[in-house]
């Protein structure tokens, strides 16, 4: 991992053709090939990128861009597509490299792990007459959720977020496809579980056919005592 902090601009081609202005940015150049350009907002977003695989050379700055003050010039291509992205360096501020090293990969979070396990113990909260078949069902691509029975017999793969977005429905989506290619779980339907779902997310769900649950954590736990509330 390299981070530099830098006044530069940026010059993206490819999908779209996009500029930066110069000023201060932060720049991060992983192992993997990518490049991030960051400013100091946009919370984890940056404002341009190059997605690997991708190689970097960086090159002296030619009569006209030494002229406007250019020290350097990164030339970023993706080695499967034409996308292209430039960083002309004016100044460095910072500039350290550090190798990271192995990454142990995420842990899913706590709150939605215990959301999965609740859920297989109160499956019922997915309808009447549902029953659980196991939890961590395998697809060639990772394990679904759960994968339950409806009243009517028919499998139900059931993905489970913290927060539903549409990234997550993909996922399902994804499951789904693979999942219906084995006759002996068909028919077979989707749930798409979570304490909230964005509207987004709800609109793509329901357009491919996927149920959208709202999970409620504190009554699924327990703490949550309806006798207990003033209104």
């Amino acid at each position: 991992m390299r981070v530099v902090i830098a006044r530069c601009a940026v010059d993206y081609s490819g999908r779209l053709d996009a500029h930066l202005e110069p000023a201060m940015r932060l720049l991060m150049l992983k192992a993997d090939g990518s490049v991030l350009v960051h400013s100091d907002g946009g919370s984890y977003k940056p404002l341009n990128w190059m997605s690997p695989p991708a190689t970097m050379h960086t090159r002296e700055p030619d009569a006209a861009e030494a002229a406007d003050g250019v020290t350097q010039v990164w030339d970023v291509q993706h080695r499967k597509t034409d996308d292209h992205l430039v960083i002309y360096i004016f100044e460095i501020v910072h500039d350290i490299e550090c190798d990271l090293g192995l990454e142990p990969g995420l842990v899913k979070d706590g709150v939605e792990a215990h959301l999965q396990e609740l859920l297989a113990e109160q499956v019922e909260r997915l309808g009447a007459g549902f029953q659980l078949i196991r939890r961590e069902y395998p697809t060639a691509i990772g394990p679904v959720d759960l994968m339950a029975l409806d009243a009517d017999g028919v499998h139900v793969a059931v993905e489970i977020k913290r927060r539903g977005e549409i990234d997550g429905v993909e996922q399902l989506t994804r499951y789904l496809d693979l999942l219906g290619r084995d006759s002996t779980i068909l028919p077979l339907r989707g749930i798409f579980a979570a304490q909230e779902i964005k509207p987004q997310a709800r609109t793509l769900a329901e357009d491919r056919g996927i149920e959208c649950v709202i999970l409620d954590y504190d009554e699924m736990r327990g703490f949550d005592r309806p006798e207990d509330r003033l209104f």
